[in-house]
């Protein structure tokens, strides 16, 4: 491990340099890893394993997600295989369905957790909230978790850039003695950048707090306020957008991401700079309240009931594609459309 200084607070971190991949390697070579579920997560752990040389199996229903595996390399009856086959099979479970798919499988997957196997996960979720999903795993298996940083899609994509996604680890039960070995090894395996410790409950709630917060849920909800406000006053559909979320995307998000919020201050005109300043303060006395208003709804449970009540409807993914289809067919997403086409990288030379 490595101690780093993360704005005074010190942490311990793993990287590659610490943790090799030919210890990894070493770690798990008698484990057959069970990749169950080829939705979100599934397709980048597992491919990357596999790339990386591990012993990997994938356990996914018949379907268009199945037939997406088979034309990823899985061969059915050889690496591809049911869920409860999958299961039976592997050493290390790895629950990588959907947190509602996982209540419901659970049942079919909690009898091929024998002594001594590894029970998966990349979300804290099922585990945090079990007096709500069911999901209590049996006392004599492995319970570890490694949660990329972000989606399976960009966990693929870094690995075969050579990059490593950032991610969080936590043990629950430590049932064999060899949680620690097994839950690093597997985050090195899975293509982690670096990876820190946190625990089951406080990557749960970080996450749902992150997810309708800043990374997803607020952002939209911000964008929408100053693009409205600026159509409401007389402002083209473009110019609302380009100064919205096509100079956010395009030219700051790499500045600050490269080197920081004050390093993107510093490179833009002094009245930016000086508006900047003084509307942060506003803007964050007015959000704060909100924030903590959706921590405490993410920690008491009522966001989890939320999502298991609704995600257990049988019209969910009917009722969540009127969802997406109306955020799609507003206003400014489809003026987005028309300014991702107008973007240098699409001219046609």
């Amino acid at each position: 491990m490595a101690e780093m200084n993360f704005g005074g607070v010190i942490e311990n971190v793993i990287t590659p340099k610490e943790f090799s991949l030919e210890k990894a390697r070493e770690i798990l070579k008698n484990e057959t890893i069970a990749v169950l579920g080829y939705g979100v997560q599934g397709p980048g752990q597992a491919c990357n394993l596999r790339d990386n040389g591990f012993n990997v199996i994938v356990g996914q229903r018949e379907g268009k997600t199945y037939d997406k595996a088979v034309n990823d390399g899985w061969v059915p009856g050889e690496t591809l295989f049911s869920l409860e086959e999958a299961a039976q099979r592997g050493t290390i479970i790895c629950m990588l369905l959907s947190d509602a798919a996982q209540i419901a499988v659970w049942p079919k997957v909690l009898p091929y957790l024998t002594a001594g196997k590894a029970l998966y996960f990349s979300h804290g979720f099922g585990i945090n909230w079990n007096d709500r999903t069911g999901i209590v795993p049996p006392a004599d298996v492995d319970v570890i978790m490694v949660a990329p940083k972000g989606s399976g899609t960009s966990l693929r994509t870094m690995f075969l850039e050579g990059r490593g996604l950032n991610s969080s680890y936590a043990i629950y039960q430590d049932a064999t003695g060899k949680a620690m070995d097994r839950v690093l090894a597997f985050g090195i395996g899975i293509g982690s950048g670096y990876m820190f410790e946190t625990t089951f409950q406080r990557e749960a709630v970080s996450d749902l707090t992150g997810e309708r917060g800043s990374l997803m849920g607020a952002i939209q909800g911000l964008l929408l306020a100053q693009y409205e406000v600026l159509r409401e006053n007389g402002h083209t559909p473009s110019e609302a957008f380009n100064e919205t979320v096509e100079e956010l995307t395009q030219s700051l998000m790499p500045l600050f991401a490269a080197k920081g919020m004050d390093w993107m201050y510093a490179n833009c005109s002094t009245t930016a700079q000086r508006g900047a300043l003084d509307w942060m303060t506003p803007f964050h006395d007015a959000i704060k309240p909100v924030m903590y208003k959706l921590y405490e709804s993410v920690k008491c449970g009522n966001e989890a009931q939320i999502s298991i009540d609704s995600n257990s409807q049988p019209d969910y993914r009917e009722k969540l594609n009127k969802e997406l289809q109306a955020l799609h067919e507003s206003e400014m997403w489809r003026t987005a459309e028309v300014v991702r086409q107008l973007r240098p990288e699409n001219d046609v030379k």
